[in-house]
């Protein structure tokens, strides 16, 4: 009893000295970054047209009536999404076959064609082809996530996962930004670009120029500085001389850590044996997939509805901002992503694991959701308090406004705050999550390529859906939950629904099982 005792003691003496001990690997820079660069031309080719797509469609004299104008620029939305949906997962798959460059290079050259076909369209049914082309192209999101996967350790794979929701939002700032700043150049500065043909010709190929410079940036780093990050898993035992078990990672063995892989390149043999999805789809990838699914349509959803919430009327429960409103609220919450994404969630990520982060990152979207269409009510207050045009408001009332404006916006920003930090938990938890299931590193890109697909399946329902939701409630005059508070409602719902579904998902997810089994694999070489 006395040896038992003293061994649990020296256990946990041992585990306390291992934490300890525990040291981060340096992030390994030179090829990360080529990555990050490859994964920017995406968000801002996405959000480069909202700024001046309704205008866009509007010249385009295909709407019968200003009404059908946002008809059909919901089109241009969904028409990328609906081809992404269908193609992600070739990619995703080829990317396991042929590595991960060629794919992510494939890639670069088809946002770059298709962007420029985009900002010289002339026609509805142009553009429409335009953006189905870029759709069809877009798969290098799901390749890069296994490319960092494949680069990283268990001691950075978090902070590495982390970048690319911090990517994805600065492309987006950026494309809007230029979408916003740059579109019809000639009216917009008729001083400098008044004289050039080719832009009142083409008024929106300017800023779809800036984005193809973008993304050729990222083709050219892409091609003379990407490296192929695919291994191949030997079908056999090896001898012991070519199969190097790689000691813990440090910050001194990091440069040597793929140098010691216990694989070898995909260019030194065939190509790595693929299970069946059948045999991938085990119950625990299902519950990942399908508390992913949930979660996701709930995200589409507000984000489709958080503009339509800000612009509407106050008395259709809406904020009434004006679109600089709209953008300065958003940007607002957008300034804590560096250091939540950077800094906070890997040592969260360490501490509680993945699955509990995100679970944790669920649980605080939730309020917001419930909360933020009462701030419709401080609106409606503050637009009863001021009849008439603002300078012919009594000096004796200035105060009263000026409290409740600055109290309306501050519980707007705390409330934003609390959604991007329950976002950037989980969806960086959610994204090491795909990842640690892939049982070997030849299936990493079917699983990112899954998860992806299901994302972009959300991004075609979920807009749609709170849109339909949207117009409905404000319409008939129903008691709450059914009022303008619905669609809210409905997305805290799905988020407890995608809640309970993680409540059954195993720890056991929060190990990266593809270096576990390279690892025992290493040992039982050792070993014989």
């Amino acid at each position: 009893m006395a040896r038992s005792v003293r061994s649990g003691s020296s256990e946990s003496a041992r585990d306390s000295d291992s934490k300890k001990d525990f040291k981060e690997t340096p992030l390994p820079w030179d090829k990360l970054l080529v990555l990050l660069s490859v994964r920017l031309s995406e968000p801002i080719n996405a959000t480069l047209i909202l700024p001046f797509v309704y205008q866009m469609v509007e010249d385009f004299n295909v709407a019968k009536s200003p009404k059908d104008i946002s008809f059909y620029a919901s089109l241009l939305f969904a028409s990328f999404s609906v081809c992404q949906t269908m193609t992600i997962m070739y990619w995703s798959r080829l990317s396991d076959r042929i590595g991960r460059r060629p794919v992510m290079l494939i890639g670069l050259v088809g946002y770059l064609l298709s962007f420029l076909m985009f900002g010289v369209a002339r026609s509805f049914a142009w553009a429409l082809a335009a953006r189905c082309l870029n759709g069809l192209l877009a798969g290098n999101v799901a390749v890069i996530k296994s490319a960092l996967a494949e680069i990283s350790d268990d001691t950075n794979r978090a902070r590495m996962m982390a970048l690319l929701p911090l990517m994805w939002n600065i492309g987006t700032v950026g494309g809007s930004a230029i979408g916003g700043i740059f579109a019809d150049p000639v009216h917009q500065y008729p001083g400098v670009f008044g004289d050039m043909e080719i832009f009142r010709v083409f008024p929106y190929l300017l800023p779809c120029l800036i984005g193809c410079s973008i993304t050729l940036f990222g083709l050219v780093l892409g091609v003379f500085k990407l490296q192929e990050t695919l291994v191949r898993e030997p079908s056999g035992k090896k001898p012991f001389e070519q199969r190097v078990t790689p000691p813990r990672a440090t910050p001194s063995s990091s440069s040597s850590s793929l140098a010691t892989e216990t694989t070898q390149l995909l260019a030194d043999g065939d190509a790595p044996k693929q299970l069946t999805v059948r045999e991938l789809l085990t119950p625990t990838v299902v519950r990942v997939m399908a508390t992913n699914v949930v979660v996701c349509l709930a995200v589409a959803m507000c984000d489709q509805a958080y503009p339509i919430f800000a612009a509407s009327d106050p008395s259709d429960g809406g904020l009434g901002f004006a679109s600089r409103e709209i953008g300065f609220s958003l940007a607002i919450s957008g300034v804590a992503v560096l250091y939540l994404q950077l800094i906070a969630y890997p040592k969260l990520e360490r501490k509680y694991g993945a699955l509990r982060c995100y679970q944790i990152g669920q649980k605080i979207t939730i309020p917001f959701y419930l909360a933020i269409p009462f701030l419709s009510l401080l609106a409606t207050r503050l637009e009863e308090s001021v009849d008439g045009p603002i300078p012919d408001v009594p000096p004796s009332m200035w105060a009263s406004l000026l409290s409740k404006e600055c109290l309306m916006w501050l519980l707007l920003v705390v409330l934003l705050l609390a959604r991007t930090t329950g976002m950037v938990l989980a969806f960086t938890s959610i994204n090491l999550l795909t990842a640690n299931l892939a049982p070997s590193r030849a299936e990493l890109g079917f699983m990112n390529g899954a998860q992806q697909l299901a994302m972009s399946a959300t991004r075609i329902v979920g807009p749609i859906l709170a849109g339909v939701v949207w117009a409905w409630s404000i319409k008939h005059s129903l008691p709450y939950p059914f009022n303008s508070h619905m669609v809210w409602v409905l997305c805290a719902v799905l988020t407890m629904i995608s809640l309970h579904i993680s409540n059954k998902i195993p720890e056991s997810v929060n190990i990266f099982a593809a270096g576990a089994n390279n690892k025992s694999d290493d040992t039982d070489t050792e070993d014989a």
